[in-house]
């Protein structure tokens, strides 16, 4: 009886335990890949054998670095190889094959690569390449641990071009001056098909000063140029080397040019002309008179008139300050001086241009001919060394009103002027001589006039 309930027991447990069974849902286990996200539908292939698995990885891009080759340089190809199925594959034994191309990094290789589901897995080669200018066609190839799976492999293309990157000058003036600053154009033309990066522009010189001192410029891209300005201000006829160095990929180049620095006269400077000159005495004084014209193309900065030895300055004006004076512009200027020779009396001109560099020029007023015209003068830079320039005043005529000794030295009322325009000389007596034969003609018409109305009325 008691074997009997015992087997009874047993079968109903077997029956209670099979119930449970089938009324419980089947569960199904995922491996996990670290380092890889779950795969989604919309991302892998459904496979159901390993060898269809192995025909879903392929070559889905590539890059090196640098874009574009010179000849013999070394770089990094990166082929980018995605798993496209659902399942994980394991792939081994990567190679770039072709005979100008060299892999420098083979042993980084020797060990097998899983690629989760969906995922993308980067090969990086460091390669260098060497050959003519041309474009040259690798093939990768990659195994899948699958046995009788074919092998992946995917043709990419690499250009090699030996066509440097120049650098020269666009931009500068004709010539320099001494202590002047000027500006001028380096033009860095990148004609290859790749960009090239980190450019920098360092000047050299033994005898200027460049600013700045480097400039960085960063990347020119494929088949342009970039124009970058540096000011120049030489202390001596000199030369100045712009070395360009950039970088191709990880490869370092450079190139030079060079700019010869050659003083001469700027033709762009303010050139002051004093003219409509007019002397008179005042005292044991004498006033001189008249106008400043900027006949360059550069505007004048504060510029002041005063006379040189062997005049002397005076007062009540011994400066005159201008100011600005604008190129093709005029202002009227005196001077009160002493001196007792009044053959060439010199008169200083001194200015600065917009970068605050001094300039002066030295105009010999000729007092002693009757042209009235001045001597060639001298013509000063900031650097204090003389250049000959034109100094011509007025070459009008001129006339003398004496009431003074004027030659024998300082005396009360004589004058000496140039052009006419500023009192004395014939001109002076045009409006009265005009007023007086106005007069004359007034008086004959009047004591004639009857007469005139008599011959009117016969008419």
């Amino acid at each position: 009886m008691k074997i009997q309930c015992i087997i009874v027991s047993v079968l109903l447990l077997l029956i209670g335990i099979s119930a449970v069974s089938a009324a419980s849902p089947s569960v199904t286990t995922t491996s996990t890949y670290s380092g890889y996200a779950a795969p989604s539908s919309g991302d892998t292939a459904i496979v159901t054998n390993p060898l269809d698995a192995a025909a879903q990885v392929y070559v889905s891009g590539y890059e090196s670095s640098p874009a574009v080759f010179y000849p013999g340089e070394t770089g990094t190809v990166t082929v980018h190889v995605t798993n496209a199925a659902n399942t994980s594959l394991w792939v081994s034994q990567p190679n770039l094959m072709e005979p100008h191309l060299k892999i420098m990094n083979s042993d980084a290789f020797s060990t097998a690569t899983a690629i989760g589901p969906g995922q993308t897995f980067d090969y990086n080669f460091v390669v260098t390449l060497d050959g003519s200018d041309g474009t040259y066609f690798p093939l990768f190839t990659v195994s899948t641990n699958v046995y009788g799976g074919k092998a992946i492999h995917s043709q990419i293309a690499l250009k090699i071009d030996s066509t440097p990157v120049t650098a020269s000058i666009s931009a500068k003036p004709d010539t320099f001056s001494v202590s002047k600053k000027d500006t001028v154009n380096v033009s860095v033309v990148n004609p290859r098909s790749g960009d090239i990066t980190n450019v920098m522009i360092v000047p050299e010189s033994d005898g200027a000063t460049v600013f700045p001192s480097e400039r960085y410029v960063g990347t020119v891209e494929a088949e342009s140029s970039v124009q970058v300005p540096f000011s120049i201000t030489p202390d001596k006829e000199t030369a100045v080397t712009f070395h360009v160095v950039y970088n191709n990929g990880d490869n370092k180049h450079a190139t030079d040019v060079v700019l010869p620095v050659i003083l001469g006269e700027d033709k762009t400077a303010a050139v002051p002309v004093i003219n409509n000159i007019a002397l008179t005495s005042s005292g044991n004084n004498y006033e001189l008179t008249g106008d400043v014209n900027n006949a360059g193309i550069s505007d004048a900065k504060s510029m002041v008139l005063t006379v040189n030895p062997p005049a002397s300055a005076v007062e009540p004006y011994p400066e005159y300050a201008i100011g600005s004076l604008a190129s093709d512009d005029f202002s009227s200027f005196e001077l009160t001086f002493a001196s007792d020779d009044l053959s060439a009396v010199p008169v200083k001109v001194s200015w600065k241009d917009a970068d605050g560099n001094s300039f002066s020029t030295v105009k010999i007023l000729d007092l002693g001919t009757s042209s009235g015209s001045s001597n060639s003068s001298t013509s000063t830079g900031s650097s204090g060394s003389s250049s000959t320039a034109s100094g011509t005043a007025s070459s009008r005529t001129s006339s003398f009103r004496t009431g003074g000794g004027f030659q024998g030295g300082p005396g009360g009322g004589g004058a000496f002027s140039f052009g006419g325009s500023r009192g004395g000389g014939l001109s002076a007596f045009y409006l009265p001589i005009g007023l007086g034969i106005l007069v004359i003609v007034a008086i004959v018409l009047w004591i004639k006039r009857k007469w005139i109305a008599g011959k009117l009325k016969k008419k």
